[in-house]
């Protein structure tokens, strides 16, 4: 659908804005709740080794249970983008915290694999709902000079859920017999941000124009102008620039996964879902299965667990790294690069068993692989146009996670079969693909608004059809 000339201009106004208390506020309250989410997500890789010895798990439903979440994730991810587009940011995100939350106090209380199964299902299903969400309200509300900076602040913050878990992990889990109840429970404070969602994040307006509810949308611009110390284009009324569009305002239809595959979006959603498709399962299989394969070639599991800890540390610095790039290089060649070099990181890691070798080549596959996340999550997020700009992203992502759902299941296989260097070789190999289809087929994003972005994929996509 071409972009109104409404939309266009409130896009505009928000784009002029400079960066105020108004964009932080954002930022730390979907920040935080990223965070929380992480704690969950990851949190299973630093219980495992400890359920697999008082439930005497085998491998086998280790990778059941890694694996089974990631359905809650598809389902979270498809779900939430189409309702996100269908009824609206706020109200889907709010939906999916509280969804989340009530699945984390299951994950305490289980009592068995199939019970966590259960549980840890419906948690991905919020968990990744929030996710997915969050991504597009930040792409929305940020300038586009400044779009993948605060992103990247957003993924350094939630970062810093994984080094959570992995630490109260390594202090909790070796100690108390029920510690990792504690490590599940952290979720819960995801409460918190929650009720800051609810206070200082505002419906989209973008969206709300896109349904052809140009004075709400307005209002709100309006208001962040004030905070902005702007003073507002227009009082309560559509700014003069869209004035003067022709005809009456189209009735929004409800987003559909056609629109998916017509067009420029067909194109584009092929590439996201590709860099999803790839670039998750190397990122998601290194560190669910890191900590229970170093405890495989021998090392005990409090070694194993402060190891691990130790390589989480590094995530959050890896994405203050692509903090001053992010917005400076462009994202498909950056993405091309850190392809290249977390696959070699990967492969020097698999050769190395010495802990303080595989601490350092750890640490540095950790870096880049989360230098390489807010890429990838800004990235998706731009080259939709604003009506189905969360299902586009949300179904690529959620896409990602069917693949999961084999990848426990694969690794372990992998590492039965041809040993603990395999399972390596193939996430370098994972690594390096998604860069190279940015790189080679994906438009340009970095810097151009996102009403310039569609307009140049709708110009792209007529080309293509003559040519």
């Amino acid at each position: 659908m071409a972009v109104t000339l409404q939309s266009a201009a409130l896009g505009t106004r928000l784009d002029r804005l400079p960066l105020r208390p108004f964009h932080r506020r954002l930022v730390v309250a979907l920040a935080g709740m990223i965070l929380f989410e992480w704690v969950e997500t990851y949190a299973f890789a630093f219980v495992a080794p400890a359920l697999r010895e008082q439930w005497g798990m085998p491998l086998s439903t280790v990778a059941l249970v890694a694996g089974v979440g990631q359905l809650g994730a598809f389902a979270g991810g498809l779900l939430s983008g189409y309702l996100a587009d269908r009824l609206g940011r706020r109200r889907t995100m709010l939906a999916c915290v509280i969804l989340y939350c009530c699945s984390t106090v299951g994950c305490v209380l289980v009592q068995n694999p199939w019970q966590l199964i259960a549980a840890r299902t419906t948690a991905h299903l919020g968990a990744q709902g929030m996710a997915v969400v969050a991504i597009v309200v930040l792409t929305e509300f940020v300038p586009a000079a400044a779009r993948g900076r605060l992103q990247t602040y957003k993924v350094a913050v939630g970062s810093l859920g994984i080094p959570i878990a992995a630490w109260a992990g390594y202090f909790l889990v070796p100690q108390w017999t029920w510690g990792w109840r504690v490590v599940f429970g952290l979720g819960l404070f995801g409460v918190i941000f929650a009720w800051l969602i609810h206070r200082w994040v505002p419906e989209s307006p973008r969206w709300l124009a896109s349904q052809g509810r140009i004075s709400e949308a307005e209002d709100i611009v309006s208001q962040i102008e004030l905070q902005c110390g702007i003073k507002p284009s227009g009082n309560g009324l559509p700014a003069p620039a869209t004035t003067t569009a022709p005809g009456p305002p189209e009735t929004p239809d409800r987003p559909r996964i056609s629109e998916l595959w017509t067009g420029a979006n067909r194109r584009n959603f092929l590439i996201v879902t590709t860099m999803w498709v790839t670039g998750l399962l190397a990122y998601s299989a290194y560190n669910t299965w890191t900590p229970t394969l170093l405890a495989e070639t021998g090392l005990n599991l409090d070694d194993t667990l402060l190891l691990s800890a130790a390589l989480a540390t590094a995530a959050p610095l890896g994405a203050l790294v692509a903090v001053p790039l992010i917005d400076r290089w462009d994202r498909r060649r950056t993405q091309l690069a850190l392809g290249a070099m977390s696959a070699a990181a990967l492969l020097l890691f698999s050769l190395v068993r010495a802990p303080a070798a595989v601490l350092v080549m750890g640490c540095l596959v950790s870096l880049l692989f989360q230098m390489a996340v807010p890429f990838l999550q800004v990235y998706s997020a731009e080259i939709f146009p604003t009506r189905i700009r969360a299902l586009g992203s949300g179904t690529a992502n959620a896409l990602s996670r069917i693949f999961n759902f084999a990848a426990p299941m694969l690794v372990a296989a992998v590492y039965a079969g041809a040993g603990y260097t395999a399972v390596f070789v193939l996430l370098a190999a994972l690594s390096a693909t998604g860069g190279l289809i940015a790189a080679r087929f994906g438009p340009r994003t970095t810097g151009v608004s996102l009403d310039a972005a569609t307009a140049a994929n709708d110009q792209h996509s007529k080309e293509a059809a003559t040519s």
